[in-house]
């Protein structure tokens, strides 16, 4: 891919290719803006078919960081992270110490934590190389069960909106993606009383959360299709695309997955046909908003209350759409680039040795 124009376009400010011949590492480090502060974003590991793909994964992932913290109220630019490989054959400690050691390169411009095929041990490992790291183990480890529940509040804020009562009691709900985020919202949903329909490629996370909350199972391509009030997307992103998206039977799409619309023009046709959409990166920043919390002395309680925050972020996102008549994607961007155009221009003003701009 042509990598420049892309990072012109979008104004990315820094794409690091990572490799290390002893361990086999193949990793890149994107920074997309550092207006806010330094890029936060997790550390994928996925077998992906070409280089360019995980190339274009770390772009877009940088990108979504960037107005994921930006529309949090975060002191935190964007970036992320991936690594070349399958997390269930590939991982070691050397090659998690070798990642580490081009993170530290960095001086603090990014700080790493987990991701899809990464976990808090993986982090421990990085750790041992650099300070850059959060999503430790003691402090605020695992943040799937706040990005869960930032999820499930968000659900509640779109189901206010498109009902006029925040109630998800009788609600039929599909989940696709049963992971660790995914579990905990099926949880958070059978507690209030909402009917789950469920899907994953992984049976075992499918029979689980069956047996615990008397889900109904699906295949994972059938999901798109079924009768529901809410469609989920609790795993990889792009599932609102041109093969889904004429199938969708819902009234809303809320979930935790990240890049959800495959490109702009899909928000736009689901805006065309009634569905009350929550931005992902709305949505979906429990998790960041936990790591967050570490950098600064973590408090769970403090944690999960502002994650619960994430339900007024979702009002006010809806609000803007309504009032200037645009799709809530559009929405969210705009309420992340109007925070971040305002930290710019009180950048303008030097400090000094202390100059962050």
């Amino acid at each position: 891919m042509e990598s420049f124009k892309y990072m012109e376009k979008y104004g990315y400010e820094q794409l690091v290719q990572c490799y290390d011949k002893t361990t086999g590492l193949k990793a890149i480090i994107c920074i997309h803006d550092t207006t806010l502060g330094p890029a936060l974003g997790g550390l994928r590991m996925w077998p992906y078919a070409t280089e360019d793909e995980a190339i274009l994964d770390a772009l877009r992932l940088a990108r979504g960081m960037t107005y994921k913290n930006a529309a949090a109220g975060l002191n935190l630019g964007g970036g992320k992270s991936v690594i070349i490989g399958n997390p269930g054959t590939c991982k070691s400690e050397e090659l998690f110490r070798a990642f580490g050691r081009f993170v530290e390169t960095l001086g603090g411009r990014y700080i790493t934590a987990e991701d899809v095929g990464t976990c808090v041990e993986d982090m421990e490992y990085i750790r041992l190389e650099t300070d850059h790291v959060a999503g430790l183990a003691g402090l605020s480890g695992d943040p799937s069960p706040v990005t869960a529940y930032g999820t499930y509040m968000g659900m509640k804020a779109t189901a206010l909106v498109a009902w006029g009562n925040d109630s998800l009691k009788g609600k039929n709900v599909a989940v696709q993606g049963l992971g660790h985020v995914g579990y905990s919202l099926c949880q958070h949903l059978a507690e209030e009383g909402a009917k789950l329909i469920v899907t994953d490629i992984n049976q075992e996370n499918v029979d689980r959360v069956v047996k615990e909350f008397k889900a109904t199972p699906v295949a994972p391509d059938r999901v798109y299709g079924v009768e529901c009030d809410i469609y989920s997307p609790n795993a990889l992103g792009a599932t609102i695309n041109d093969e889904t998206i004429h199938q969708f039977k819902c009234k809303i799409i809320a979930g935790a997955a990240n890049n959800q619309l495959k490109t702009e023009k899909h928000g736009d046709i689901i805006h065309e046909k009634g569905i009350f959409y929550a931005p992902d990166y709305i949505i979906n920043a429990g998790g960041v908003i936990n790591i967050a919390e570490e950098l600064k002395g973590y408090n769970p309680e403090r944690a999960l209350k502002k994650a619960a925050g994430i339900y007024d972020n979702v009002l006010k996102v809806f609000k803007i759409a309504r009032e200037q008549e645009i799709p809530t994607y559009v929405a969210a961007d705009r309420l992340a680039e109007e925070r971040i155009a305002r930290i710019h221009n009180i950048h303008r003003n030097y400090l000094g040795g202390r100059n962050r701009g």
